[in-house]
């Protein structure tokens, strides 16, 4: 029952990375674009994520219970050593829906749209930000738990040269991910050609900001290069990754709308394999050489297996569900532009 839990909860933090960070990536899409595009891509991009943008919060949610449920002193150590970029990550995500709302619904159209079009670019793009703030904080051992002093507990475990590149880096893989997600939506092919060229953008700058995630962590010295490629699993992953890169590139523009969204969600997935079996089942590394462990940190017997109870019952009717709203979506889609 423990591997239930603990597979629901890569699965959930994979898929908020994968379709979450598309949504955000649509903001920063719109924050790139030249000032006399950004109101053509505001409407693509609305057009595109609209109905269903909402819909992938719920795999942060799941991930979120997961640990508050299963994983309690894991979500303790989090909760409070890394409280400042979480905060500001939900607050980022509240604003942005925020905004999102009222600059397509508000009754009244006036000089705050400008304000609601700020806010939405802005927070899609803080927001995956201090997500991989995050991130990097659980595996760089600047978490200590013993610390004695405010900054030493609750700045200095994430407000580092690490946790700053790998926030942009993270930035990076979603603007990608979005625009190789919202070609296969676009039909006039100037708008396309235009989210081609943002799309080659994208990996330029995540192909940059990546290497400056290794240049921090040599800096910072985290052993990342070792972590990746000091066994053949994560060497094996990153060419894959390398692979399906080329072929993306070259397929752009080509019409293959399903081959491209697979190649990025293939490589955005072995990026986040490679990064993170080395450590399983440690899930926070601790400052001093100490860990949290997906296995020894886990909760009772009786818990874990009422929670993978849960978790299967719910996907049951969450799945489904969440299908069929897609196949709504797609099939609305379709009778609008016919």
């Amino acid at each position: 029952m423990l591997y239930i839990v603990i597979g629901f909860l890569w699965t959930s933090i994979w898929l908020y990375l994968l379709l979450g960070g598309a949504d955000f990536g649509a903001g920063i899409l719109e924050l790139v674009s030249k000032r006399e595009d950004r109101h053509t891509a505001r409407h693509t991009l609305y057009r595109t994520i609209g109905p269903v943008w909402e819909a992938n919060h719920m795999w942060l949610i799941i991930a979120i219970v997961i640990l508050f449920v299963g994983f309690p002193r894991i979500y303790t150590t989090m909760s409070i050593f890394v409280h400042i970029p979480l905060v500001a990550m939900l607050l980022g995500i509240i604003a942005r829906g925020t905004a999102f709302v009222f600059r397509h619904y508000d009754a009244v159209e006036d000089h705050m749209q400008e304000v609601y079009n700020r806010i939405f670019i802005y927070s899609s793009a803080i927001t995956p930000f201090f997500l991989g703030i995050i991130a990097a904080s659980t595996v760089s051992s600047n978490i200590d738990p013993s610390a004695n002093d405010f900054m030493s507990a609750y700045v200095y475990s994430w407000l580092n040269a690490f946790g700053i590149a790998v926030g942009l880096f993270t930035v990076c893989i979603c603007g990608f991910l979005a625009a190789i997600y919202i070609i296969g939506e676009i039909s006039e092919e100037a708008e396309k050609q235009r989210f081609i060229r943002l799309a080659k953008r994208m990996v330029i700058a995540a192909f940059i900001s990546g290497a400056l995630v290794f240049l921090a962590a040599h800096y910072e010295h985290i052993p990342l290069l070792d972590w990746i490629f000091g066994h053949w699993i994560g060497s094996v992953a990153i060419v894959a990754a390398s692979i399906s890169l080329i072929v993306l590139w070259r397929s752009l523009g080509r019409g293959h709308t399903i081959r491209i969204r697979l190649l990025a969600g293939f490589q955005v997935s072995m990026i986040l394999f490679a990064a993170t079996y080395i450590h399983f089942p440690k899930i926070v590394l601790l400052k001093g050489g100490s860990a949290l462990s997906l296995l020894s940190d886990a909760g009772t017997e009786k818990t874990m297996e009422s929670l993978a109870l849960a978790l299967l019952i719910g996907s049951l009717f969450i799945l489904p569900a969440l299908f069929y709203l897609l196949y709504s979506f797609e099939k609305r889609k379709a009778n609008v532009d016919h």
